[in-house]
């Protein structure tokens, strides 16, 4: 099993294969070419490791989306005692993670980079971005969504409707005001009230009762 599909078997990467998404990272915030040669120059390891690792270009490309997207995560409930509580953390966490992501530099980098690449035909990178990135992480909500409206918490007729108003409210218009070089500084506190507000939203359209309000 190399690196990518360990990824996306939810594995770990080791400490050194981190190094190397890192490398990766660093060059697109830079705007640098992104090459096998360049990659193995800035994080100090070997073509062949690379390629053993992650299989190619697209594979270490592939590998960089997913460890990316590996953050935004609904958090851990307890399928048969999920309640209204447990809902409302859970999409605060994944509100707050999404939004933690598409506001750093590097996710801003990696996403203007596919842009450009998706027009020009370079490289297959924004159809990776949109397979491991979004469509990865609408996977990683809608169990949870589903779960919630068997709970009788949550009511809705199609769980990728209910992800993608979701996926809207959270999202809003940061992503494409970043994306065109506004400086959005958004502290912890920033994103952890947006993240109470957009699930409030998001319960006040499909929620089956009124959602708690957080203590404290």
């Amino acid at each position: 099993m190399n690196t990518v599909e360990r990824i996306e078997a939810g594995e770990d990467v080791t400490t050194r294969q981190g190094e190397v998404l890192d490398a990766v990272l660093s060059l697109l915030v830079e705007g640098a070419a992104l090459t096998m040669s360049a990659v193995a120059r800035r994080a100090s390891c070997s073509k062949e490791t690379l390629y053993k690792w992650f299989g190619d270009r697209d594979g270490l490309l592939r590998a960089t989306v997913q460890w990316q997207a590996s953050r935004v995560r609904a958090g851990n409930y307890e399928r048969q005692k999920l309640d209204a509580t447990a809902l409302r953390e859970s999409l605060e966490q994944f509100a707050a993670n999404w939004l933690s992501v598409i506001t750093s530099r590097t996710s801003i980098a990696l996403n203007r980079v596919a842009i450009a690449d998706a027009g020009s035909g370079k490289s297959n990178l924004g159809a990776i971005v949109l397979e491991n990135g979004r469509f990865a992480i609408g996977e990683r909500l809608k169990p949870l969504l589903e779960d919630a409206r068997e709970a009788g918490l949550l009511h809705f007729d199609d769980a990728e409707e209910a992800f993608r108003t979701f996926f809207g409210l959270a999202g809003r218009d940061v992503q494409i005001r970043a994306l065109l070089g506004e400086t959005l500084v958004l502290s912890k506190q920033d994103i952890a009230r947006d993240a109470a507000l957009v699930t409030r939203q998001f319960f006040a359209l499909y929620g089956a009762s009124q959602l708690p309000v957080k203590a404290g």
